[in-house]
């Protein structure tokens, strides 16, 4: 029988955080898990009533791993976008 140590340090991993940075607002920097990206940026270009499948875009960019899109993606939406260390 495994022991609950055992168990707990073979828990799945935590889900990986992004760093989100506003090129346009540079005090807007966020932490945000992969489920939260689509709404943060939806939220920061609700002012600007900007709505593009690119968020959307970026978001499964991101979850795929695919960088090089994720970044063409987030350079037309004037945001940085990094894995949080």
């Amino acid at each position: 029988m495994k022991s609950m140590s055992r168990l707990a340090r073979h828990a799945h991993p935590a889900s990986p955080t992004y760093l989100l940075t506003d090129r346009l607002h540079r005090e807007r920097t966020v932490r945000v898990t992969a489920d939260e990206i689509t709404a943060t940026v939806s939220t920061w270009l609700a002012p600007l009533e900007v709505q593009t499948p690119l968020v959307d875009e970026l978001c499964r960019s991101i979850q795929d791993g695919a960088w090089s899109q994720a970044h063409a993606i987030a350079d037309m939406l004037s945001l940085d976008v990094t894995v949080a260390a």
